[in-house]
């Protein structure tokens, strides 16, 4: 039985709608505009998904693993979307995307500002139809710049921003890149902000506006927390395993059986945590009474820590940090995280069924007024709605929709 299968349904309350009346259009392919059109559509949105007829979006051929013909990668973040198909590099085309453009609220690119230009879908020739519709692009490098130009997936954005040279064990050992699409779901969730703030600016201004998020500037931002130490101070972090961190006792230990984490982050909970291990000597020693001091008595406090807490297994020790709430947790594998009492309870996971086989989601995890449901409809199979949104967006009869068709554009 696949792990699907275990899932509950998704929640019978009513989805979110904070969102209601946006109508979206979402040219992107891969992991950060679909993730961006996504957070849109779990909100509320209408989203329409432009692909490419015959193959779709890039992400669909991504696999395995697959599940019912389709790639899970696909399937983890184009939920709640309608997915047409249309050729817009023809000029009948182009017109019929135009034409939903003037419609819309947003557009979601991820297409070079060159290639925008060309295909008649930058900014200023789209303002020009809709002087309402916020443009959002996401690139590598952004719209600007000698590398505007560039290509760029996730895993080039993290080596530029610098997350891979401080990811490993050691300055010695490899780089390793974050093990998800870190600067993907960033940029996404920056254009998706950004699109939102942009629509209450509309909605009082009577403006558009162009947004350009580029994915190396927010995988950058992400590093600011590391950033303005070194810029401030001159020292130069690297590779340590997550052993340097400003806080002093901040990292993996490892228990009888099975790792875990441990943050010490104030004075309070450093003296919670002496006393539930029963070294109240190091409490009062007064060469760890602050964080200064315990951050240049680091090594020893590090070597008194493991060696006590390899006395006893993981549980015995998180069961006694969550009675003296002092932060702790397990490092989970993934089966792990799914079968999480915490996260299981506030229905963070869920399936749905399509053919009678069970489409695994994850939730958005944001509570409005106690409610997190946003499950409209499952991820698309390529051109599903195609007819239906040319009918419901633009009131095109069959006809209008069969030309398109007949030219081989859907």
């Amino acid at each position: 039985m696949l792990p699907a299968e275990q899932l509950p349904p998704a929640p019978n309350t009513p989805p979110l709608s904070l969102l209601e009346g946006i109508r979206v259009l979402d040219l992107t392919t891969s992991i950060a505009g679909p993730y961006a059109s996504l957070l849109l559509a779990d909100l509320g949105a209408e989203v329409l998904k432009i692909e490419r007829p015959g193959c779709g979006d890039d992400a669909r051929a991504w696999g395995p693993p697959f599940l019912d013909g389709e790639s899970l990668w696909f399937l983890s973040v184009n939920r709640n979307k309608h997915s047409v198909t249309l050729d817009y590099a023809q000029p009948a085309g182009l017109d019929a995307l135009h034409a939903l453009v003037k419609v819309a609220d947003v557009i979601i690119i991820n297409q070079v500002g060159r290639s925008q230009k060309k295909l008649g879908i930058d900014y200023a020739r789209l303002k020009e139809i809709n002087p309402r519709l916020v443009h959002v692009s996401i690139t590598g490098f952004g719209l600007g710049g000698a590398k505007s130009d560039q290509p760029c997936y996730d895993l080039i954005a993290e080596g530029y921003s610098g997350v891979m040279d401080l990811t490993g064990e050691s300055s010695e050992r490899d780089p390793q890149k974050v093990g998800t699409p870190a600067a993907d779901l960033l940029s996404g969730t920056d254009a998706a902000m950004a699109a939102m703030a942009a629509l209450i600016d509309r909605n009082r201004t009577g403006k558009g506006h162009e947004i350009d998020v580029a994915m190396v500037e927010s995988m950058t931002r992400f590093m600011t927390p590391r950033i303005i130490p070194y810029l401030g101070s001159g020292e130069l972090p690297r590779r340590s395993g997550g052993t340097d961190s400003v806080i002093a006792i901040y990292q993996t230990f490892h228990t009888a059986d099975h790792p875990m984490t441990l943050g010490l982050g104030n004075d309070a909970i450093w003296k919670r945590f002496c006393a539930a291990i029963g070294r109240s000597d190091m409490a009062s020693d007064v060469r760890f009474a602050d964080n200064a001091g315990r951050r240049a008595c680091r090594p020893e406090i590090v070597q008194a820590i493991q060696s006590i807490l390899s006395t006893m297994p993981r549980a015995h020790w998180l069961d006694l940090f969550t009675k003296a709430r002092i932060p702790s947790g397990p490092i989970n594998t993934l089966d792990q995280v799914v079968k999480d009492p915490t996260l299981t309870e506030r229905g963070m996971f869920y399936a749905t069924r399509r053919n009678g086989v069970a489409v695994p989601q994850v939730g958005l995890g944001i509570r409005f007024d106690g409610n997190s449901n946003t499950h409209r409809k499952d991820p698309p199979r390529l051109g599903e709605d195609t007819r239906q949104a040319f009918t419901s967006w633009l009131g095109w009869d069959d006809d209008a929709i069969q030309k398109l068709d007949d030219a081989g554009l859907l």
